[in-house]
């Protein structure tokens, strides 16, 4: 009972009691874990934004690797038809030569 009344002349002095200190500082932690699961929340949802644009990114490279094997291939058909052109040029040149040569002697 004398703790009752300490705590009522207490209230009065305007000095807390023990269960106004332990509601405050369950308000202050409650105040702490919603502040973290806030930062969490938002954590997560940078996560989800980063693995979308590594999604995105992961489709441009598949893409872009693909534009680069077709553009290989063709690289190499065109140096293919190069040599074809050049060897038959050449064939040409020494038959015009050959004909040439003929008909100055």
């Amino acid at each position: 009972m004398q703790r009752r009344q300490a705590s009522l002349g207490a209230a009065q002095l305007g000095e807390e009691t023990p269960v106004e200190a332990a509601a405050k500082r369950l308000m202050l932690a409650l105040d702490t874990l919603e502040a973290a699961v806030e930062r969490r929340v938002q954590a997560d949802r940078r996560d989800v934004a980063l693995v979308e644009q590594v999604h995105v990114l992961d489709s441009d490279r598949a893409q872009l690797a693909a534009e680069l094997d077709n553009a290989t291939a063709r690289a190499r058909r065109l140096t293919t038809a190069n040599r074809d052109i050049a060897q038959r040029l050449d064939a040409a040149i020494e038959t015009v030569r050959s004909v040439i040569a003929a008909q100055t002697r």
